[in-house]
């Protein structure tokens, strides 16, 4: 099955969404946030509990609808194209739930003839090698580890070659080895097949070795929008992870109030 594509070969980004905005009664989560994602590029999009991840999300996927703003997808404008946007987009997440009464290679049949994907097979067995997990082909759902389950849920999402692969706490809770799986088997994917990747992690360290560029939130807006040791530097931190607690209020607490809690300690 070739490959969709965008409308035009020369259109380098596969995802651009401008000026998003999403209030949810007197709550604004989204702030008029700007996301773009060119072909093959790997952007983490990060920020605290409540920064809007989800709620961009949702609208990117066209679950949800703006309230004011756009986005396209390979040149399909949503909510209109949204039919033809969602052809070119995978989405997989660490907390999807998996068939439990299929084997593994059943499974991914199973949705490969929904996407109307030709040499199924072969589209199998090349998602579970990119992956390091072809031994599990003919495993049952219910055999699998929730690392494996996170791995097959990622092949099951790349099986019609998506333009736009979108990643929700893929590795959240996942033993070393498998985390490296996925960040192998995910940039073997961007550089071979030229898939925009566009990822959501609580996981600083993994998203710093994965990402090319990150997109900060906080409270509905985008903060920074840069590589991951450019934003470091940007909030004088060592790293992402510095970052993200600074932004979510760990540890800055008025000198005052904390003289206050080690007397009341």
């Amino acid at each position: 099955m070739p490959a969709y594509v965008c409308n035009s070969e020369a259109m380098d980004q596969v995802l651009r969404a401008h000026g998003l905005t999403k209030d949810y009664k007197r709550t604004r989560a989204v702030d008029g946030i700007d996301v773009d994602v060119s072909a093959g590029e790997r952007v983490g999009l990060l920020g605290p509990n409540g920064a809007g991840k989800t709620t961009t999300l949702m609208m990117l996927l066209g679950a949800i609808s703006p309230d004011a703003g756009s986005i396209e997808i390979c040149g399909h404008r949503l909510p209109g194209g949204r039919s033809e946007a969602m052809m070119r987009v995978g989405f997989a997440a660490g907390y999807m739930p998996l068939a439990e009464r299929l084997r593994v290679r059943e499974f991914l049949q199973m949705f490969g003839e929904l996407y109307g994907v030709h040499q199924i097979e072969e589209r199998i067995q090349a998602g579970l090698r990119r992956f390091r997990i072809p031994q599990l082909a003919d495993a049952m759902g219910t055999e699998l580890s929730s690392g494996q389950r996170t791995l097959v849920g990622i092949v099951k999402a790349t099986l019609h070659r998506p333009r736009l692969l979108v990643l929700d706490e893929p590795t959240a809770s996942l033993d070393p080895d498998v985390a490296l799986r996925v960040r192998t088997g995910l940039r073997e994917l961007c550089e071979s097949e030229g898939t925009a990747l566009l990822i959501t992690s609580h996981n600083m360290v993994e998203i710093e070795r994965l990402c090319e560029r990150v997109v900060f939130l906080s409270r509905g807006k985008v903060i920074a929008n840069d590589t991951p040791s450019a934003i470091a530097t940007q909030f004088e931190s060592d790293d992402l992870e510095a970052v993200f607690l600074h932004l979510a209020g760990v540890g800055t607490e008025p000198d005052e109030q904390r003289s206050q809690e080690t007397d009341r300690g």
